[in-house]
């Protein structure tokens, strides 16, 4: 299982040139001070990302003494203290904006042991964010007004999981074929009842019972609970060939969370997503045209885990009193999010096609041809 590699403490990174603090800047492998401009180089640390057993993990948990609570962090240029949050490890002082990096999850027993680093910067996801919003049909003005305003974004490490795991299944269902019979039937032509023929479908059920087997590799469960996961999924495909490993440098400057979803909790979402693929296998085992599953059983062996931390811009958008949640890929660009809809546009819309239709059909009658 993955372990602490050093005391928890607060990380900061002041320049070597002029002693400001330096923060990492997306699309690089450095850490840059905003006021001189002096750049240091991060390890990135590349190599083989270690899978560790899922079991032994969830044995080594269930005896762990309890994991240490964190009171409050101390900003090391104003030395104010305050409360980052029991799920937040990295962020900025509130006092007077010090990027901080605490110990990873210093409340959680499970460290983050690889990572992606930021691709793209804030005015480019910023530029994907309005473009994107940019297609929302019926979006209130007043979302594209804060858009075009000062909206920010804020650059977060969300914390996932990815479970392999080879899985076999025995299943019994049945398989159905379609043919086709003629049928008689009685209809009135011209005022006139005639017997016609007709072909109607018909379905043959058989028995059916086999077993598949699958092995999954990196099935991604998102670890957060502060971003619906409804959105967040939707960001993939992510580009897990690329991850480097854990380096406090590349969180500073930005948001980072600890897990909120545990790693048993998360692999039960993992085998939601995994036995969706297996009905699948299980259906062009079935075979014939149509299939039923009436009882599947899976086994999932040499399951294996790793956490992870992700790239995510993310703002919010508050219309009539809800909230709106937005987020970007912090490597790609591909944005999703929730978003309200204009009554006043739906309305509008609806009744400009009642006019065209009405135009249309007026139109019609007096050439003497409607057509629809």
């Amino acid at each position: 299982m993955p372990r602490e590699r050093r005391a928890p403490g607060t990380d900061q990174f002041p320049c070597e040139s002029c002693g400001a603090l330096q923060t990492f800047q997306p699309g690089t492998e450095q850490i840059a001070c905003p006021y001189c401009g002096h750049a240091t180089e991060i390890d990135p640390h590349t190599g083989i990302i270690r899978e560790y057993d899922f079991r032994e993990a969830l044995s080594e948990l269930a005896h762990a003494p309890p994991a240490e609570q964190r009171q409050t962090t101390q900003c090391e240029s104003c030395a104010a203290e305050f409360d980052l949050g029991s799920h937040i490890h990295a962020g900025e002082c509130p006092f007077c904006g010090t990027p901080v990096v605490e110990g990873t999850g210093t409340e959680r027993h499970i460290k983050p042991e690889s990572l992606l680093p930021f691709e793209i910067d804030e005015e480019k996801a910023m530029a994907s964010f309005r473009k994107w919003l940019g297609r929302l049909w019926f979006a209130p003005g007043s979302l594209k007004r804060y858009a075009e305003g000062d909206a920010r974004l804020t650059g977060v490490y969300v914390p996932y999981w990815t479970y392999d795991s080879d899985t076999t299944s025995r299943y019994r269902g049945q398989r159905g074929t379609i043919y086709h019979v003629p049928q008689t039937y009685t209809t009135t032509v011209n005022g006139r009842r005639v017997t016609r023929t007709r072909m109607v479908q018909r379905i043959r059920w058989t028995p059916a019972a086999g077993n598949v087997a699958r092995f999954f590799d990196d099935v991604l469960v998102g670890a957060s609970r502060s971003l619906p996961r409804k959105i967040t999924d939707r960001l993939a495909p992510w580009d897990l060939d690329n991850l480097v490993g854990y380096n406090d440098r590349f969180l500073s400057g930005f948001r980072s969370e600890a897990y909120q979803v545990g790693l048993d909790e998360g692999f039960k979402t993992a085998i939601q997503i995994m036995d969706r693929i297996i009905r699948q296998d299980v259906a062009r085992d079935i075979g014939g045209d149509l299939q039923r599953i009436t009882q599947l059983d899976t086994r999932h062996s040499a399951t294996t885990f790793k956490h992870m931390l992700l790239p995510v811009w993310s703002a919010a958008f508050r219309f009539r009193n809800k909230v709106y949640r937005f987020v970007v890929n912090g490597r790609t660009g591909k944005v999703q999010g929730e978003r309200p809809y204009s009554k006043f546009k739906i309305a509008a819309a609806a009744l400009l096609a009642a006019i065209v239709l009405i135009v249309v059909f007026v139109l019609g009658s007096e050439t003497g041809v409607i057509s629809f």
